[in-house]
């Protein structure tokens, strides 16, 4: 989950760059603050274990959706940020279907 929270810290300190990349790629740069939302706020609370299913659902959604749309290129820099994209989405399912573990916020709650 840190790769997603230092993912969203690199959109909020590089903004504007951010933004203009997103348009570039057909992307309207209004989705840019729920990106950040999505990243920061979900790697964060996968991190600690709370809300982990809705949590490592929506990040799951994220990483298929920015695979498609931002590394589907034939390059291999965008091939392997694609397999990256897929691979982390297919822990995110894991952790949807089972849950977090023992240390988790959310087992304490129980």
């Amino acid at each position: 989950s840190v790769i997603f929270i230092l993912s969203g810290l690199g959109k909020i300190f590089q903004y504007s760059s951010n933004a203009g990349y997103m348009e570039s790629m057909g992307v309207s740069s209004a989705l840019l603050p729920l990106a950040i939302l999505v990243e920061f706020g979900g790697g964060f609370l996968v991190l600690i274990g709370l809300q982990t299913r809705l949590a490592a659902f929506l990040l799951f959604g994220f990483s298929l959706v920015a695979a498609v749309l931002f590394h589907s290129g034939s390059d291999m820099n965008s091939q392997i940020m694609f397999m990256k994209n897929i691979s982390m989405a297919g822990g995110l399912l894991a952790l949807v279907i089972f849950g977090a573990g023992g240390l988790s916020v959310d087992k304490k709650l129980k």
